[in-house]
């Protein structure tokens, strides 16, 4: 299984904490409504932070890296694509960053969640996504072919 998040179901994702914060309201559970208003995102939150320890429990098998060789070659301007509740995206930055102290490349982050323009224009479906000179790496990367892709190399 490739280790994204289609974009499709981070809108669903969204859209079921909306819809059931309405749903409880609408019923009048005022209480219920507050618990779910604070437990959702911090539930979100904890499974994008800790995401790493039980990927391969939920079928996504274990995030694994490449660490990037010595890397040689002109670094690429960068732009990384991410969206709000993709356990992914942290990752897939922290190795941008890193690399980013390696090779000295400009990095740009755009969230993509409220941007379906942008989505439509560029033809993501799923993230993380990081464009290098209009190319796509889509998915977990590893830190060595993102390094490849970067500088302009083969990945071996």
């Amino acid at each position: 299984m490739k280790q994204q998040c289609h974009i499709s179901m981070i809108y669903l994702s969204w859209a079921v904490y909306v819809g059931g914060l309405m749903v409880v309201l609408w019923r009048g559970y005022l209480l219920f409504a507050l618990i779910w208003l604070v437990a959702a995102p911090l539930c979100q939150w904890i499974y994008v932070r800790h995401f790493p320890r039980f990927s391969a429990a939920l079928g996504y098998g274990p995030i694994a890296d490449e660490a990037a060789g010595e890397s040689t070659g002109k670094a690429a301007d960068v732009v990384l694509y991410t969206a709000l509740g993709c356990p992914f995206c942290p990752l897939i930055e922290q190795r941008l960053e890193n690399l980013r102290a390696q090779l000295g490349f400009s990095l740009r982050k755009v969230d993509v969640t409220l941007r379906p323009d942008l989505l439509t224009a560029k033809g993501i479906r799923s993230v993380p996504a990081v464009e290098i000179g209009g190319q796509f790496l889509t998915g977990l990367a590893t830190t060595q072919a993102l390094a490849a892709a970067i500088t302009g190399q083969k990945n071996s």
